[in-house]
């Protein structure tokens, strides 16, 4: 086993035990023990510093670790910081929203659409081409509002929609009375009808279809020679059919025929050879 003891002073070496403790030998320089102070001294002082020093790092120590918390908090205070952006961010994300609003605004101003659809006073083409061709049946051919209805809505005709007809009857600027005296002059002067043979192609389903006020009118203010007509009734029938004096007295003044009055056709029969 190894010894733990301090190793015997050699013979002759100077008991470091026996050393006296106070004073000096003879010669040995005075300064000797002032240095040894002046070591201890400075070896105290270092001690203090390292003191000192230790103290400090102990205290900064302590600073480091208050400020650690504080930097924790801080950094807390730091990572909550953060939150007032992430709530700044919707307001960024808020102006697309209206920029989406601002460009949807064009949009809504472009609403064109109702300017597609016809404004209040414009007519379709349809009902003005049904109107200009309404005007003339009533100025060229002097027809009655139902004839030219029916002639506008005919599969045979001009085949425009009801409404268009409609339409057209409805702002046509016509005098119907005047409309019926002249077609009853045409009757008359044409086919040298009677009066009331006009009366009812004027007033038939069949013919013009005008009012039985429009007919009456017309047959009342026709200025007509109704013996005449009836004579130039007869001179047809005998020139083309070869009928007899008798059987055109009968067709003349049959209701089922030109409902001549009998004055009227036996004045035509007995000037047939005039």
């Amino acid at each position: 086993m190894n010894s733990t003891l301090p190793p015997s002073p050699e013979p002759g070496a100077p008991d470091p035990s026996s050393a006296p403790q106070f004073g000096m030998p003879a010669g040995a320089p005075a300064p000797a023990p002032q240095k040894k102070k002046r070591g201890k001294w400075f070896i105290a002082g270092g001690c203090g510093c390292l003191a000192i020093i230790a103290l400090a790092i102990a205290g900064c120590s302590a600073i480091v670790a208050t400020s650690s918390g504080g930097g924790e908090d801080s950094s807390t205070t730091t990572e909550a910081a953060p939150v007032a952006p992430e709530e700044e961010a919707p307001a960024e994300e808020a102006a697309p929203e209206e920029a989406a609003i601002d460009e949807e605004v064009p949009a809504e101003e472009e609403a064109p659409a109702e300017e597609e659809a016809p404004a209040e006073g414009d007519v379709p083409a349809e009902y003005t081409s049904a109107l200009n061709s309404a005007e003339s049946y009533s100025e060229m051919l002097h027809m009655s509002k139902q004839g030219i209805f029916d002639q506008l809505t005919s599969e045979y005709g001009d085949q425009f929609s009801e409404e268009a007809a409609q339409y057209a009857v409805d702002n046509l600027e016509a005098d119907w009375n005047d409309n019926a005296l002249k077609s009853a002059e045409s009757y008359s002067e044409t086919l040298h009808m009677s009066k009331q043979g006009i009366y009812d192609q004027l007033t038939s389903e069949y013919g013009e279809q005008f009012t039985e006020e429009q007919a009456q009118y017309a047959i009342d203010t026709i200025v007509a020679d109704w013996n005449q007509n009836a004579l130039e009734s007869a001179k047809s029938y005998r020139d083309t059919m070869d009928m007899s004096p008798e059987a055109i007295r009968d067709q003349l003044s049959s209701e089922y025929g030109d409902q001549f009055t009998q004055e009227e056709a036996d004045y035509a029969v007995e000037n047939l050879d005039d």
